[in-house]
């Protein structure tokens, strides 16, 4: 079976709602990471074989394999295809999985993965049912993921104080990443003009509020009914993003004079309680090290997305790891959480601190609605 390696990752800024990226249409946003990628790579776009793409709300802009319509409208060749799927939060890294899937079993060769969402455009839950079956609320009390959230706070004990000081150095450990440039080689500038001729840039991600404190936080009030913990300001933010990154086979990168950056050593995708929902990150982890012949001892730095503190805080409970090796560049509740995306941009921030402090092996692991968890291993090469 051959290796599948990561040639190169690259994401747009993150842009906040209704901010600097609200006026790009979704296929675009898309397109500028899929060319920004080939422009850093030099591969000849002829060769790509697929494009996976994670995209949440599958829906109006959206809608119709806007993969495919990406591609196009980027200017790839005719004969590039796209495919869109929906995994939820783990949509991105999803794709980046069954791209390793499809080189390791030598189906293909080169598959370019990545993930878009505009948040702007499609409102959270724009794509979703308004009701659920039968069949489903019978036999599971599944609510809203700001209840499971809370629920996993009351499971193991997490304080709203606890919450709001894990905000709080999110938004420090970003801060920190920006001014030390730890993300300028990951982020794609986005140029683009709009309809009135105006020509438009943003290079940097646009969510972060660095200087909140927990006396900040803790005047803001909760978003679930009779919730005592969640609130905007330790939950994920809301955010319009694209990535695209590079797989390939030992094969082809040593046939196309590709250097890989890293190599996808294992990866895992379980269910878990949709009562609790968002828990699936443990046992996905647990499953992903036994995979790769690990423990968390070997693992240099894990990214756990920022959906809500009690997640990655309840990851913390229940494994030994060193709080300072997750999230080294802050989360989602600092830069965001553009939801099809956000699995791929964690993997060009893995890789790109791994290269930075010379770590070997990374961790990926990101919470799902209905109970799923989805995590990923890396090795820098």
């Amino acid at each position: 079976m051959s290796d599948a390696f990561i040639i190169d990752a690259i994401h747009t800024p993150r842009g906040r709602r209704n901010g600097a990226l609200a006026g790009v249409h979704p296929i675009d946003l898309y397109g500028l990471s899929l060319r920004a990628l080939l422009d850093r790579t030099a591969v000849d776009p002829n060769v790509i074989e697929d494009v996976v793409t994670g995209c949440v709300s599958q829906a109006g802009e959206q809608g119709r394999c806007m993969a495919r319509a990406a591609v196009l409208a980027a200017g790839l060749p005719q004969s590039v295809p796209g495919v869109s799927l929906d995994r939820f939060c783990g949509s991105g890294l999803q794709a980046i999985n069954f791209a390793a899937m499809a080189v390791q079993s030598g189906h293909m060769d080169v598959v370019i993965a990545g993930g878009v969402e505009s948040m702007s455009r499609m409102p959270i839950g724009s794509a979703w049912g308004t009701e659920r079956p039968r069949t489903l609320t019978d036999k599971y009390d599944i609510s809203t993921q700001f209840v499971a959230a809370e629920r996993i706070a009351d499971k193991y004990g997490i304080s709203r104080e606890e919450c709001d000081q894990f905000a709080v150095e999110s938004q420090r450990r970003a801060a920190a990443a920006h001014q030390e440039g730890r993300f300028a080689r990951q982020i794609a500038p986005v140029k683009w003009t709009d309809p009135d001729g105006h020509c438009h840039q943003l290079d940097h991600n646009e969510h972060m509020r660095p200087g909140t404190t927990v006396e900040d936080l803790s005047r803001l009030t909760t978003i679930a009914p009779d919730g005592r913990v969640v609130t905007a300001g330790n939950a994920s933010g809301v955010v319009d993003a694209s990535a695209a990154v590079l797989v390939a086979g030992s094969g082809a990168a040593k046939r196309l004079d590709l250097t890989p950056r890293a190599r996808i050593v294992a990866t895992d995708v379980t269910g878990s309680d949709p009562y609790f929902m968002l828990t699936g990150i443990i046992p996905a982890t647990s499953r992903v090290l036994a995979k790769a012949g690990l423990t968390l001892a070997d693992i240099d730095l894990v990214e756990i997305n920022e959906a809500f503190a009690p997640i990655p805080l309840a990851w913390m409970r229940e494994f030994d790891f060193d709080p300072a090796r997750i999230n080294v560049n802050g989360g989602a509740i600092a830069l965001g959480h553009p939801l099809g995306a956000t699995g791929a941009i964690l993997a060009a921030t893995i890789i790109d601190r791994l290269q930075q402090t010379r770590g070997r092996y990374g961790l990926i692991t990101i919470c799902m609605g209905y109970g799923m968890g989805i995590a990923t291993i890396v090795e820098r090469l």
